[in-house]
């Protein structure tokens, strides 16, 4: 096997930049909402907790329903057509949002920007573009502006809002969706080929095998409680923050201490867990300082500044397990069913945003502000409880390699060939597209072996 660059060529350079930029742009538009909504609903006719929790999460109901439609869709017709579709109705729902004046509205407007389900698409046009040498980088280039988006939303937002209002924070959505349908059209390349990845996009063959593995059920259980419990929580922690004497203009400035705090201190248990493979053990500690945490928002002891520790030990939970469960999933997801996983890893995600801001506001008009924290408390120590005896994960990564001349020899020989070459942990072969998905154990990987059944992909 001869050794192919990894270096990004300028086409993938293009589409790395313009993918990552677009999909943070969107995330941002709907994570700002996050830390505003709840003060700033008063004005809405009809406002209730109850209904404000519902303008929080129902984006999560939306996205689920639709981002795995929108995905295969995007097979079929191109990807470029979904995701401009798809940003149409993000944009669309955006107006409706700024022009609201009912929390009602409020509701149809945040409905119509979770229909604009267009990761996985994006996700799909990405995996076009880019080999698959390099094609772990670019995904992992995506996660990364995830991340930031939401740090960047937690301190934008409520600036914005007590400059221009919540409709000034839906516009400025609006605009940054229009950029995002620019880039899409005049930066990001065209994409030399549309094909199904099984390591990115969903196989339907593959989901009754994806739902039936309990270590995988685990982490999509993990995703969901801890999407409930962050939009639960900010039905309460913008109020718990004006208890605190923070005005609202300045809950920006809060939110980037405690987020850039929480970064610091998760980094090492990240790099712990990781390295010295004590994945399961280093969730459990997130888990449980995210319980902790929660309980202590719930009792007399968060008034005032104390409200701060608080929040520093939950966000830095919360960042661990953003950052460690798709590490785990893609250690546990069969050959070539990644993608397949991960959809239904994203779809446990969005119902839990969902139901997260929907029963927050439940709590919070039955028993008050303390009844929303100890409530997410009581569902992460169930939660704790669910991971407590799972398995850690084997250190394998995710390779996927192209089928060179095999001389005659049948797929089913080859497949037999590809397991036997030490530290291939797992094998899949696709005949129809001469693509080998492989899980491997790198450290014990024998490259010189698997050189002599496969050839590098072509550019």
């Amino acid at each position: 096997m001869r050794k192919v660059s990894a270096l990004l060529l300028a086409s993938e350079r293009r589409a790395i930049s313009g993918l990552a930029g677009l999909y943070a742009s969107r995330m941002l538009g709907l994570f700002m909402v996050l830390p505003v909504l709840a003060l700033y609903a008063d004005g809405l006719a009809g406002s209730t907790p109850l209904l404000v929790g519902v303008a929080l999460g129902i984006y999560g109901l939306t996205q689920a329903l639709l981002q795995i439609p929108f995905g295969l869709w995007s097979d079929r017709v191109g990807r470029k057509r979904v995701i401009a579709f798809g940003l149409v109705l993000f944009a669309l729902g955006s107006v409706v949002a700024a022009l609201a004046d009912s929390i009602g509205a409020m509701i149809v407007g945040r409905a119509l920007q979770g229909s604009g389900a267009v990761a996985a698409a994006i996700m799909a046009l990405l995996a076009d573009q880019t080999r698959e040498q390099v094609r772990t980088a670019a995904m992992a280039t995506i996660g990364l502006s995830i991340g930031v988006a939401f740090a960047l939303a937690m301190v934008i937002g409520p600036w914005l809002a007590a400059w221009a209002g919540l409709a000034g924070v839906f516009w400025l959505t609006v605009l940054l969706t229009l950029l995002g349908l620019i880039v899409l059209w005049r930066w990001v390349p065209p994409a030399p080929r549309r094909v199904q990845h099984r390591d990115v996009g969903m196989d339907r063959r593959q989901l009754r095998s994806v739902l039936s593995r309990p270590e995988l059920w685990r982490l999509d259980v993990s995703i969901f409680a801890l999407h409930f419990v962050l939009m639960a929580i900010f039905v309460a922690v913008p109020f718990r923050l004006l208890e605190a004497g923070i005005s609202a203009a300045h809950h920006g400035l809060a939110y980037l201490a405690i987020m850039g705090f929480s970064f610091v201190a998760m980094l090492p248990l990240m790099i712990v867990a990781e390295k010295r493979q004590r994945m399961t053990r280093i969730c459990l500690l997130a888990i449980g300082a995210i319980t902790v945490s929660l309980a202590g928002l719930g009792l007399p002891v968060s008034e005032g500044y104390w409200l701060f520790p608080w929040l520093f030990i939950f966000f830095t939970g919360f960042n661990l397990l953003e950052a460690t469960l798709p590490s785990m999933l893609s250690k546990l997801a069969p050959a070539g069913a990644k993608g397949t996983a991960m959809g239904v890893y994203s779809t446990s995600q969005f119902l839990g945003a969902f139901l997260g801001g929907t029963l927050g506001g439940v709590l919070a008009s039955v028993g008050g502000l303390d009844a929303v924290f100890l409530g997410c408390a009581l569902l992460a120590l169930l939660w704790w409880g669910a991971m407590l005896n799972m398995p850690s994960p084997p250190p394998l990564s995710s390779e996927v390699v192209a089928l060179g001349d095999t001389e005659g020899d049948t797929m089913d020989v080859l497949l037999e060939h590809l397991a036997g070459v030490a530290g291939v942990e797992d094998v899949m072969v696709v005949p129809e597209e001469r693509l080998a998905y492989l899980k491997v154990n790198r450290q014990q990987l024998d490259q010189a072996a698997l050189a002599k059944l496969v050839t590098p992909p072509k550019s």
